[in-house]
């Protein structure tokens, strides 16, 4: 399927997730490896996580780190253990994006909703080749403001 709209057409790498047990000591090792600005560590108690994003050229590093044990974070850690969680990509408007996934048979387990830096939502890795996508619509260029 050929997509027109700039709405639902994914762009750029936004950013790779990355779980970690301890985000202050992962922010100093990035720091270190990429030489990269500081970032500052957000919160978001709904989801229990605390998350920063470390600048790398076009795109970021997200670091999340769980808030407590019901975390979706948490479950990945005690799973897979610290490593990539997921990749985002940019979308014009998220929420029309999720409409012609799912018209596609592409479930989203999660979103749309909002996040530490727009609008966004997750595919089921089932779905995607076992890697979990987010799609992202940042608050700077979000459609649905």
């Amino acid at each position: 399927m050929t997509l027109s709209s700039s709405d639902t057409r994914v762009g750029e790498l936004n950013h790779i997730g990355i779980a970690v047990m301890n985000i202050e000591k992962s922010l100093e090792q990035f720091y270190e490896l990429f030489d990269s600005p500081e970032a500052s560590i957000l919160v978001n108690h709904e989801h229990a996580v605390r998350g920063a994003f470390i600048e790398q050229g076009e795109t970021h590093i997200e670091l999340l780190e769980p808030l407590n044990a019901t975390s979706v974070i948490a479950k990945f850690l005690e799973t897979h253990g610290e490593g990539i969680h997921h990749m985002a990509f940019t979308v014009g408007n998220v929420d029309t994006k999720v409409s012609e996934l799912q018209k596609l048979g592409i479930s989203i387990i999660t979103g749309p909703r909002e996040g530490f830096t727009g609008r966004i939502a997750f595919t089921n890795p089932t779905d995607t080749h076992g890697i979990l996508i987010e799609l992202v619509t940042p608050f700077n260029q979000s459609h649905n403001e």
